[in-house]
């Protein structure tokens, strides 16, 4: 049976208000509201723009989609919906007066765009859920979980997810821990066997190790964790908790940026930010692509295996900074500025991280995000499972990006200290992710193209 995303429906939810708030503004200067007629007198693209972005911004800040625990109000996320209408709008209008050239006509039109915003996204969101309300009644649209415990926790979960059956969860099967052993490479073999969407775990019938194994287990596995608590000390900053009836449920984050709706979120983000790099910076583009050429003979993109999310490899593409035949010298690791088979242009492409600029492509087709832990070699990667092995399987869980803390901080890594130094920063940034961190790292790395200070 197939197995869907919260996240992913959180997305989709997202980019169809983007939809309809380009389609509300189109639609309000076509039918004259207000006086808002046209797109060109105002510059109204680059309104636009803006729009989209506080969207973003706004359903951040009011967690719209966040795919809550078995929240079934859904007249408190339309609620939320329509105070992030209110809040966008207000932000709009206030931009545009303090822009300096706060037209009638142009307020007009934000006005009237929401008006028929509104109207809007109240049908389609209506009609959606209503959708889905008939899919998980049918058992169309099902999210699988397994429990791991004894017959009293199948008991309790068992018959609250048969009794509501709006949540879509369908039950595939339960593993009961033996007293004596952890028997942990079981339970992994159990999970790999029925690739559950969730686990429950009994707390009171685990050891502090096999809590633990469990925890790291899930992370590998790519699947969301929910205990029932009785030992949840050494948990600290991943836990959510929830309640199914009478009983608690703590849900534990063993997937980076899915605590809420960080993930759906992110991506967003990625394909917006990355689709706007791609049309303003074309002729940069194409400078750059002339530059490569006549610099060196070869290829003016250089593509190369790296491992991306989950450890899958993927072609990163990149401009060419080496001569074609760089392999010859033998060399797996950059040596900086000393490097002898960098080109001229490659050195300066490479300080200025324009060398990067084709990953735009990689982010659109999802090998990829803006900011995240770099992409690395196999070596690299072989090494740091073995120095690090734990924290570079958390590494392991999100997109890897353009760019990221440890490449401001530490720049490509030659030697394993340097890698170990750039893993470090990275699991910084795991711990603390916020769509604001990812704007400040952005600025942070536009800064570093500007004085040329990359390595």
């Amino acid at each position: 049976m197939k197995t869907y995303s919260a996240q992913r429906r959180s997305l989709f939810y997202l980019w169809t208000d983007i939809l309809l708030l380009n389609c509300a503004y189109m639609i309000a200067s076509g039918i004259n509201w207000y006086g808002a007629r046209s797109f060109d007198d105002q510059n109204y693209s680059g309104l636009l723009v803006i729009s989209n972005l506080l969207w973003i911004v706004c359903v951040n800040l009011f967690e719209n989609y966040t795919p809550s625990f078995h929240s079934q109000n859904n007249l408190g996320r339309f609620w939320r919906l329509l105070l992030t209408s209110t809040v966008h709008l207000v932000c709009m209008e206030l931009f545009i007066y303090l822009s300096g050239n706060p037209t009638q006509i142009s307020e007009n039109w934000i006005f009237a765009g929401y008006q028929v915003f509104t109207i809007l996204v109240f049908i389609v969101h209506f009609t959606i859920t209503a959708a889905l309300w008939l899919l998980k009644k049918s058992r169309v649209m099902v999210k699988r979980y397994v429990i791991v415990g004894d017959e009293d926790l199948n008991d309790l979960i068992k018959p609250f997810y048969e009794n509501h059956y709006q949540f879509g969860h369908a039950y595939c099967g339960s593993f009961q821990f033996d007293s004596e052993h952890t028997q942990l490479e079981k339970l992994e073999d159990f999970i790999e066997t029925r690739k559950p969407d969730f686990v429950y775990c009994a707390l009171a019938e685990m050891n502090a190790d096999q809590v633990k194994g469990v925890i790291r287990l899930a992370e590998r596995k790519n699947t969301h964790l929910r205990l029932v608590p009785d030992y949840p000390k050494f948990l600290s900053g991943k836990l959510h908790s929830g309640r199914l009836e009478d009983f608690p449920i703590i849900d534990v984050k063993t997937k980076a940026h899915t605590g809420s709706d960080e993930q759906f979120t992110k991506r967003a983000f990625d394909l917006l930010f990355s689709s706007i790099v791609m049309v303003l910076g074309f002729p940069i583009f194409l400078l750059v692509m002339v530059a490569v050429k006549v610099s060196s003979k070869g290829s003016i993109f250089f593509l190369q295996e790296r491992t991306g999310r989950w450890g899958e490899k993927f072609k990163i593409i990149k401009f060419r900074t080496m001569y074609s035949d760089a392999h010859t010298y033998g060399l797996q690791h950059s040596l900086g500025a000393l490097d002898p088979r960098i080109t001229v242009v490659g050195r300066f492409l490479r300080r200025t991280r324009l060398d990067e600029l084709p990953q735009f492509l990689n982010v659109l087709k999802g090998d990829m995000s803006v900011v995240g832990p770099r992409p690395l070699h196999k070596y690299d990667v072989d090494m740091l499972m073995c120095e690090a092995s734990h924290s570079f399987q958390k590494v392991l869980t999100i997109r890897p990006g353009i760019t990221s803390i440890g490449q401001i901080k530490v720049g490509y890594a030659s030697n394993m200290s340097e890698n170990l130094l750039r893993l470090k920063y990275d699991m910084l940034y795991l711990n603390s992710y916020s769509l604001t961190t990812d704007i400040y790292l952005i600025f942070l790395t536009i800064q570093v193209i500007l004085l040329g200070k990359g390595r």
